[in-house]
This record gives structure tokens, C-alpha cells and sequence, in this order.
């Protein structure tokens, strides 16, 4: 490549921190819709990431422009969430805060058909987009979850993502509604009992204790 297709390294250090100020809104936006739903003031969004009402609106001009790069900003982090290695040490915990992730991205899931208008085509597309990328994440998670013997292996992904969807809903119906610890005990109504000890174990165990 020659020197004139080079772009300037002041060109590329604008790119980055362009690019660094849209996650940090995004993820500030996400944050606040969490609290206040995806109608929140964009003051609130404003000083939730430290940047200017003039850069958001720069970004995004509509809310519904904001609301889905905040969806699909969502969607890629729990995409990514789900690595083999995150998952090897304790697929429980990990299962759970995925969980716990996805019950946030709800929020914004719910307020896209309204933030989107009469655009169903729209919002329809972007259904199927978090659908077709989050259920195989669901699916590892909950596989991994249950192959260390955490939790029970007849849980489809699909069923369990339904039941988590209906248990988000309270939370736009009721203030005090706490859908996370609803989620926390469906996730426990899924672990498998303590193996009981077997015959040797238990034979084991009472020597050990006479001998100490």
C-alpha cells in the first residue's frame, strides 16, 4: 500500500475515539434503560457515561436509533459472554450471570416494538437476530451447567428462555417487582440434588472419624 492510501494517524486516532465514545454511550444507555426503561431522559444517559446531550444526539438523532444500537450492543455482549473458557471453571455461576444479563437486555427488548413504531417488519428482523444468536449461547451455557452436574440436562434452551421472558414481564407492570430474584429461583428449582453417598463412602468417612 502506498504512503497516499495510508489514512493519516490523527484520522485513525479520531475513528478510535469515536468509536470509544459510541460504546461508552451505549453501554451508559443500556445501564440507564435497565433503571428507568428505554423512555429515560437523555440527560440521564448524558451523565451516566460523562459525554455531552450534543454527542448523543450526534450518534443517534432518534431514540429509536439509540434504542436499537443499544439492542444490538446487548446482544453482542452476551453473545460474547459465553466463552469455553469462562464457562470451565464454574458453568453454574457463569450460567447464572448470563442469566442475570439477559433479564437487563430485556428491558430494552421490550420497549423496541414501541420505540420502533409501526416499523413491525423492523422490529420482527431484529427478533430473529437475538433469537438466532443468544439461544446456541443459552444452549452451551445450560450444556455445560449440566455435564458438571449443576443442573438438570433435560432443560431446552427455547423453553428456558421463554420462562425468563415471562418472568421479566412483572417488572414494567410492578415497581417492586424483583424479576432477578424470580429468575435466581427458577434457577435453583434446576440444580440436582447432592449425590447420596454410596455404601464404601460412607464405610470410609466412619474410619476417618474414629481415627482422628
Amino acid at each position: 500500500m502506498s504512503t497516499a492510501d495510508t489514512p493519516p494517524a490523527a484520522a485513525v486516532r479520531k475513528r478510535a475515539d469515536v468509536h470509544r465514545n459510541e460504546q461508552k454511550l451505549l453501554a451508559a444507555a443500556a445501564a440507564v434503560f435497565v433503571r428507568m426503561g428505554v423512555h429515560a431522559p437523555v440527560r440521564e444517559i448524558a451523565a451516566e457515561s460523562g459525554l455531552g446531550m450534543g454527542t448523543i444526539y450526534r450518534h443517534f438523532p432518534t431514540r429509536a436509533d439509540l434504542v436499537v444500537a443499544v439492542f444490538r450492543h446487548q446482544v453482542d455482549a452476551l453473545a460474547a459472554a459465553a466463552h469455553p473458557a469462562q464457562t470451565a471453571d464454574a458453568p453454574y455461576e457463569v450460567l447464572r450471570q448470563w442469566v442475570h444479563r439477559f433479564a437487563d437486555f430485556l428491558v430494552t427488548k421490550h420497549g423496541l416494538a414501541e420505540a420502533l413504531h409501526s416499523d413491525q417488519a423492523g422490529f420482527e428482523t431484529l427478533h430473529n437476530e437475538f433469537v438466532e444468536r443468544l439461544l446456541p449461547v443459552l444452549d452451551q451455557l445450560l450444556k455445560a451447567s449440566a455435564s458438571a452436574g449443576y443442573t438438570r440436562a433435560d432443560v431446552r434452551a427455547y423453553d428456558f428462555m421463554l420462562a425468563i421472558g415471562n418472568l421479566c414481564i412483572g417488572i414494567e407492570t410492578f415497581p417492586d417487582y424483583q424479576a432477578r430474584h424470580m429468575i435466581d429461583l427458577m434457577l435453583a428449582g434446576l440444580t440436582q440434588p447432592a449425590p447420596a453417598p454410596t455404601d464404601n463412602e460412607v464405610s470410609n468417612s466412619a474410619v476417618n472419624d474414629r481415627a482422628c
